[in-house]
């Protein structure tokens, strides 16, 4: 499955953060996952339950407590788990999770200037299968990402409704992530 066909199936994300958040995306028409929580000693389960309900399982790697910072912690993932791919702000991890046949996300944080300028040339130099662009809620943002470069492209952080999720896919998002559960159902 190619990247942008993962989000044609789901342009609404479910995050989940927690067992609970979890136990609400299997009821759902979400069919990707994205994991922010869990543990090393946890993780497989988590991503086991995903896919035994056929959806998409997306562990974020540098939210996943005990894994270092370093491209063991995709290998790890791989090795241990059904995941379909990892998120990570870590280029390096991202480039790992390719090599190894998995979706690379690239969550980004743009804050400023210089963050967008780090931004494109890790675009350029790292070829992720999507970037996550945060915080979701900025469309000039956006717009400017995605006449930048043609990988498909996530809105995530501060989605807290229709109005901003209709603003992100006007700005040329293919995707959105969110944690807000009535969001999942919408």
């Amino acid at each position: 499955m190619k990247a942008i066909e993962l989000l044609e199936a789901s342009p609404v994300i479910a995050a989940v953060k927690d067992e609970s958040g979890l136990k609400k995306c299997f009821e759902s028409e979400c069919q990707v996952v994205f994991v922010l929580y869990g543990s090393i000693c946890n993780i497989e389960e988590i991503v086991r339950q995903i896919k035994e309900r056929g959806k998409i399982a997306i562990v974020h790697a540098d939210l996943t407590a005990g894994l270092s910072a370093k491209e063991i912690a995709v290998d790890f993932i791989k090795q241990n788990t059904q995941a379909d791919g990892i998120i990570s702000t870590k280029p390096l991890l991202v480039k790992r999770a390719l090599e190894l046949g998995l979706f690379g996300i690239q969550r980004t944080f743009i804050i400023d200037s210089l963050a967008m300028s780090t931004t494109k040339k890790q675009i350029d130099t790292f070829h992720p299968d999507l970037v996550e662009v945060m915080p979701g809620v900025m469309p000039k943002v956006l717009r400017e990402i995605r006449a930048y470069t043609d990988i498909p492209i996530i809105a995530g952080g501060l989605i807290s409704d229709k109005k901003d999720i209709m603003a992100a896919f006007a700005a040329g998002a293919d995707a959105i992530s969110t944690t807000k559960q009535e969001l999942w159902f919408a």
